[in-house]
């Protein structure tokens, strides 16, 4: 069966496994090849891949899995893969970490900048006769 793992920055994979175990707020459950149709959500969960004697772990904040003729879409906000499930949890902190921080700095910026260009409009008197 064919899995395709996405986020709004591209693919994340796109391969064939045997088998995936979905883990999400409603538990664990497998989906193997010739399963019935099958929809997700998977607010904080992960997607474990399975080929052969690999196993990799894609920990997933905001998606939905969609199961159908043995093709297994997964949309997500925010996906990082692993070969353990720890590892993927603790590479997605550390970018959702240092992409909060990114942000925090970028407000900050823009927050800055906007109090300039309010005293420079003040200062250059424009809207005035």
């Amino acid at each position: 069966m064919k899995i395709v793992v996405s986020t709004h920055q591209g693919n994340l994979y796109n391969e064939e496994v045997d088998y995936v175990v979905i883990k999400n707020n409603d538990g664990e459950f497998a989906i193997l090849k010739n399963h019935i149709p099958v929809v997700a959500v998977i607010n904080e969960g992960y997607v474990k891949l399975v080929k052969g004697n690999e196993e990799y772990y894609v920990v997933i904040i905001s998606g939905i899995l969609e199961f159908h003729d043995d093709n297994v879409n997964v949309l997500a906000q925010e996906a990082h893969i692993g070969y353990n499930r720890e590892s993927a949890k603790n590479h997605l902190d550390e970018f959702r970490k240092e992409r909060l921080d990114k942000n925090r700095k970028e407000q900050v910026d823009l927050t800055q900048k906007e109090k300039e260009l309010r005293e420079h409009l003040r200062n250059s008197k424009a809207g005035q006769l």
